[in-house]
């Protein structure tokens, strides 16, 4: 079953619903998003009854939690959620995996009181509860951690305004070690039995070490082919402390110089957000959604033919800080940029804080260079 929430439900999705004519909760955003598709909706009622029996159960946000802590009656589910979304609690968990990973959690109003020269910098301070990079500071010099204090009491009530507690809240922060190494995002599933099911790898590259937005991930055939044995490992690893069955998430990790896996955060019962998981569908033909709700497995070695030396590129085009005003965006001039263009998904700037998504494919490692610098100033009219 799937529960569409908002932001944002795509049209690649809303075509495979209708298709498969898997059951689709009845709310507002269902009935919204449907349009001329005919979708197979259910009632809370039968939602509740395919949610007790064990039915698998896909979200496009987590905005759709609140309707599961609500009707859930199985225990380990809600307990699963809450470990993936509190990253105090998974860390808490995981200590048996991290013995020396530093973290604390301590809450918000106490931040101030907080000694910067106790802690081992760099270190990264982010909500305990939380989502797309908000509210997420990396802290090197006392400098660093004098602007995130200013920042989270001039901005975290925006924050409130725009997402529920359940996706991002419960007043609380952790500060933690700075995880060196490449990060990573990574669609997985656990299936009936707890194994880790890998249905997409991204590279998220940055800008800077102090840059932590989300402007670009990328995936290929050489990054699933170098890390999908030893991320299927961590996962299954990590699994064995965690327990999760018929079971999605979007997990962020970072893999060290020595090979070490640390994760950064889990999102449970979803993929990549705002439908960003259907770069996998761009790139290798795999929609992820239908490849849990059915129980398949990638067939990599089919998948990854002719995929050499071709990058797919997921692109959050997130407004400039400060952002001018803007009459208007030019993405015409922006998708001249790159070799080809998958798909260009518009949103209105003027509600959200992104221009949209973009989705590429390319050979010019250049192109990823270019996406990852700009502050899209350049395409504002």
């Amino acid at each position: 079953m799937f529960i569409l929430e908002k932001p944002f439900v795509s049209n690649e999705l809303k075509d495979y619903l209708e298709a498969s004519q898997a059951a689709v909760l009845k709310n507002d955003v269902a009935l919204e998003a449907a349009g001329t598709h005919k979708l197979h909706l259910v009632d809370d009622a039968e939602a509740r009854e395919r949610l007790t029996s064990g039915e698998r159960i896909y979200t496009t946000s987590e905005n759709a939690l609140n309707w599961i802590y609500a009707n859930a009656a199985d225990p380990s589910l809600t307990a699963t959620i809450d470990a993936m979304k509190n990253k105090a609690t998974m860390r808490r968990l995981l200590k048996s995996v991290y013995p020396d990973f530093f973290f604390e959690e301590i809450d918000a109003e106490n931040l101030k009181n907080v000694k910067f020269e106790d802690l081992p910098c760099p270190v990264v301070l982010k909500p305990s509860v939380g989502f797309f990079s908000v509210g997420v500071y990396t802290i090197h010099t006392r400098e660093d951690w004098t602007r995130a204090l200013s920042d989270i009491e001039s901005t975290s009530e925006n924050w409130e305004k725009l997402y529920p507690e359940c996706v991002l809240g419960n007043g609380k922060f952790v500060i933690e070690k700075y995880i060196h190494g490449e990060e990573y995002a990574v669609d997985v599933y656990f299936d009936e039995n707890g194994n880790a099911v890998i249905l997409n790898i991204l590279k998220h590259d940055f800008s800077s070490e102090s840059d932590v937005s989300d402007r670009l991930y990328y995936t290929s055939k050489e990054i699933i082919s170098e890390k999908l044995a030893p991320l299927t490992e961590f996962f299954n690893r990590v699994n064995g402390v965690l327990g999760a069955k018929n079971f999605p998430a979007h997990v962020e990790l970072r893999i060290e110089r020595n090979g070490n896996v640390c994760p950064i955060e889990f999102n449970p019962m979803r993929f990549a957000g705002c439908c960003c998981t259907d770069v996998g569908l761009f790139a290798y033909g795999v929609r992820t959604y239908e490849y849990f709700i059915e129980n398949k497995k990638p067939d990599w070695e089919k998948l990854l033919k002719g995929k050499d030396g071709k990058i797919y590129t997921m692109c959050v085009l997130n407004k400039p800080v400060p952002c001018p005003p803007i009459r208007d965006f030019d993405y015409d001039a922006l998708c001249a940029k790159f070799e080809r263009v998958c798909c260009l998904r518009k949103f209105d700037y003027n509600a959200n804080t992104i221009f949209g998504f973009l989705y590429t494919e390319t050979t010019n490692p250049e192109e990823l260079k270019f996406i990852v610098n700009s502050d899209l100033t350049e395409f504002i009219r």
